[in-house]
């Protein structure tokens, strides 16, 4: 009897082992998929930066030479590096504005109880639902009447109404590590709800808001459809200066500004990535 049990038991083991082995194999064969479309994806920006360093006439890869030149004529071209100015200061504005707006809108949500809350919730996040170009045309009549149009306020209040929703989930999400009983005992002990907020909800979700800040400033700074909608010759961001040159032409010095965004969005990510590891760390 102990021979029969000992063979049942083995014939029950091995198709657990095979089970195992299977999926193993197919967690293997799904990241290497993965990660071959992460890099079908890529390898076009991964081209292009060594394209920017060809200093040619057109745009050749592999670069016959290595140059500078493309740099040097970018920041040389006040259309080019004007266009960068530009999309920097509509970066921080809108990174100012939506902060100050999301921050305390995502605290009452978080915090509130009260009627409606859900559906403001769901209103706070309904401009990352409606597609972009929708949003753009209806800016753009709304701005065309306050002469918005054609101004960096118009566009960093544009990307704005993009980029609130944005902060209110990441503070959110850092409110929801926040201990409420704090902010309970604060509130015990005599202090203001204002005094709370900035001396004991602030600092602890002070990762969140720096993210949001930064995750702010590259989608600003990145985007293109809505300020296309309403930027004008006083008011061209980077990314639409981009588009309008490949529109009528293809200049070399593209791939020296796709480097540049490039470069300027890997420092935001990893900015982001270092502030969610420490903050992780933190707790």
């Amino acid at each position: 009897m102990m021979d029969t049990a000992t063979r049942a038991g083995a014939e029950l083991v091995v198709p657990a082992a095979k089970r195992r082995d299977w999926r193993v194999a197919w967690r293997v064969l799904g990241s290497i998929g993965g990660w071959c479309g992460y890099l079908f994806l890529l390898l076009p920006s991964l081209v292009i930066v060594p394209v920017s360093f060809g200093g040619g006439s057109e745009l050749q890869f592999p670069p016959k030479t290595f140059s500078l030149a493309l740099f040097y004529q970018f920041f040389n071209d006040p259309a080019w590096w004007g266009a960068l100015l530009t999309s920097v200061m509509v970066a921080l504005l809108a990174s100012a504005i939506s902060v100050t707006v999301g921050l305390p809108g995502a605290y009452a949500l978080a915090r509130g109880r009260f009627p409606g809350r859900r559906v403001l919730e769901t209103f706070a996040i309904t401009p990352m639902l409606i597609p972009v170009v929708v949003l753009g045309l209806g800016i753009y009549r709304q701005f065309s009447t306050l002469a918005l149009v054609n101004t960096v306020w118009g566009i960093a209040l544009a990307h704005s109404v993009l980029v609130v929703p944005f902060v209110v989930i990441a503070v959110g999400s850092g409110l929801k590590h926040a201990d409420p009983a704090l902010e309970a005992v604060a509130l015990l002990m005599g202090a203001s709800r204002v005094r709370i907020f900035f001396q004991v909800v602030l600092p602890q979700i002070r990762a969140s808001v720096a993210v949001s800040v930064l995750f702010a400033f590259l989608l600003s700074f990145d985007e293109v459809v809505v300020a296309y909608f309403i930027s004008g010759p006083q008011s061209t961001t980077l990314p639409v200066k981009m588009y309008s040159a490949i529109r009528w032409e293809v200049s070399p010095v593209l791939a020296a500004v796709s480097t540049l965004l490039t470069l300027v969005s890997l420092v935001v990510c990893v900015g982001i990535m270092a502030l969610q590891r420490r903050d992780a760390h933190a707790e």
